[in-house]
């Protein structure tokens, strides 16, 4: 009976570390994917986002991988700075598949002088490939109240 127990213990503790270490993983996933984002970093947005990318914007627009990375690296989407308010990670599918539920304030470059603000609350899916690791297969976003 002891040995039930400690068995118990143990895959439950060992349950527990694994899902932080997801969970660490992809926060830092997502850390290096904005700075990617603001620096135009298309290396970086290539090995991240998985070939079947949908990246729905706050406004409703949809682009696949190729129309995204494009559409930052010709400036009609825009980084300056990302702030990271909130982060939840969520491992399922034995650790194969992570959701993150998320808050982000965007400066966008001044328009008339006054830095442009979007508060994002955002959902995006990460799957691991065996092959490329950890990609990001779907964004979506809304505006958040003022």
């Amino acid at each position: 009976m002891k040995k039930l127990i400690v068995l118990g213990l143990f895959l439950l503790v060992s349950q527990f570390s694994f899902g932080q270490d997801i969970k660490a993983t992809i926060e830092d996933l997502e850390k290096k994917r904005f700075a990617a984002q603001v620096a135009k970093d298309a290396d970086y947005m290539n090995k991240i986002f998985a070939d079947d990318l949908v990246y729905v914007h706050s406004s409703g627009k949809t682009d696949n991988k190729d129309a995204y990375i494009a559409s930052v690296l010709n400036g009609s989407s825009v980084y300056s700075k990302v702030d990271i308010e909130e982060l939840i990670v969520r491992a399922y599918n034995k650790g194969q598949t992570a959701v993150v539920n998320g808050t982000v304030m965007i400066t966008q470059p001044p328009v008339d002088g006054k830095p442009t603000l979007l508060h994002l609350r955002y959902l995006v899916v990460y799957v691991k490939d065996s092959k490329k690791g950890w990609q990001l297969n779907s964004w979506q976003s809304s505006k958040l109240a003022k």
